[in-house]
């Protein structure tokens, strides 16, 4: 359970690297694999809130050769160098007693991820670096989750953690039905899946539409958007010209863009202002 805050409040974890074994693999849609890893380097990770996310080193999958992550001082050294294959994920779950982080992976042809997820098999092992930091949100009376699948573990993970009681509205994209989940959601939450059937991810502006369809509360709400970095700028801009106020009643996170491989969420999330 998240812990309760009155505002907004960001806490650095130290930097360590960690090579961890896939436990459990399970392909819980078509297009989606969930992974939980474990192992002895495991111990000391902390992952305390939703948007909590880890580099994941990948092998080569032409060579084999997997390069892995090398900390010294609370800062990686080898980030840029020759044969290093990462990309961030959001932590889906995290589990300190049984040892266990879950990692919600798109599978697909087209990136290390994607592919590594599509034929990864328990006792595979791959590198882990982070996370590093957390945000605590406060208790908010109202919360509005807008995300693609990317962006998926994170509203689901949000969902999960929040109190029983929470008044919830998720609109969640994804290519079609069978992409839908079971999420354990409070009591009255209400969650309508979007359904792209046949457009390409980062075309549509379903998640802009659904926005515009919804009355939101006049005080104490939070909205949490993430997904494709180009389609989430005209969401910006509704929430702002809605009176809204950036980090204090709503983030809009770029999870990715098209054409472009390792976006830097930062960046993304700036480049419109």
């Amino acid at each position: 359970m998240t812990a309760a805050v009155s505002e907004r409040t960001v806490q650095m974890y130290p930097l360590k690297p960690r090579v961890l074994e896939a436990v459990n693999v399970e392909r819980i849609t078509p297009r989606m694999v969930r992974v939980d890893f474990g192992g002895p380097d495991i111990a000391g990770l902390r992952s305390d809130n939703f948007a909590d996310h880890v580099k994941l080193w990948f092998p080569n999958p032409d060579t084999g050769e997997h390069v892995l992550p090398v900390v010294e001082n609370d800062r990686c050294l080898n980030f840029r160098a020759p044969g290093v294959i990462y990309r961030d994920y959001t932590v889906r779950r995290f589990d300190a007693e049984a040892g266990l982080l879950t990692i919600d992976f798109v599978a697909h042809d087209h990136g290390p991820g994607g592919r590594w997820a599509s034929s990864a098999k328990p006792g595979d092992r791959l590198g882990v670096l982070g996370p590093r930091g957390t945000v605590y949100y406060p208790d908010y009376s109202h919360h509005v989750l807008l995300a693609d699948e990317t962006a998926l573990p994170a509203a689901a993970r949000r969902i999960e953690e929040l109190p029983r009681d929470a008044s919830v509205t998720a609109f969640f994209e994804v290519a079609d039905a069978d992409e839908e989940q079971e999420l354990d959601a409070p009591r009255g939450a209400r969650i309508t899946w979007l359904h792209r059937n046949g457009a390409a991810p980062g075309t549509t502006d379903l998640l802009l539409r659904a926005l515009e369809k919804t009355e939101l509360p006049d005080k104490d709400v939070f909205v949490w958007v993430g997904g494709e970095a180009d389609a989430l700028k005209p969401i910006r801009r509704l929430l702002k010209e809605r009176g809204l106020v950036r980090g204090r009643d709503f983030e809009v996170d770029g999870y990715w863009r098209r054409g472009v491989s390792n976006l830097d969420h930062h960046a993304a999330d700036e480049d419109d202002e």
